[in-house]
């Protein structure tokens, strides 16, 4: 069992999906860095505030004795957003690897055609002038 195991842990497809994942995550944190201080800020700039902490609230809180806001019910709009943003600069960039890659691969030989031949209806023919005599 555990020789099956070995065998089925250092296939290739399998160790090539742990590095992508590795990777695939390591690139998240790079992107969600980039829109959480760069983007954000920018687009922050035209709302004249924290686009992450961009709320709507829906309910208001009360403030408690050490000035923390209780019982608030709001919507997070500006973290959603911004999560959105990650989203589409990740699946843009997959996207654009997957291509690349695709370009990159060795474009498949079209098959031989068949050999050149009387048509089908010419064959029909053949047979119902056969049939005649």
């Amino acid at each position: 069992m555990l020789k099956e195991f070995k065998e089925f842990a250092m296939k290739g497809n399998l160790v090539d999906i742990a590095v992508g994942f590795v990777m695939g995550a390591a690139f998240k944190e790079v992107v969600t860095a980039f829109t959480g201080g760069i983007v954000s800020p920018l687009i922050g700039l035209i709302f004249d505030a924290d686009f992450k902490d961009l709320k709507y609230v829906v309910k208001q809180g009360v403030a408690n004795a050490e000035g923390v806001l209780e019982g608030e019910v709001s919507v997070l709009w500006g973290a959603f957003l911004t999560n959105v943003i990650d989203f589409i600069i990740v699946a843009f960039v997959m996207f654009l690897i997957v291509k690349g890659v695709n370009n990159m691969k060795k474009k498949e030989e079209p098959a031989p055609e068949a050999p050149a031949g009387p048509s089908q209806e010419e064959l029909l023919g053949e047979i119902r002038d056969l049939l005649k005599k």
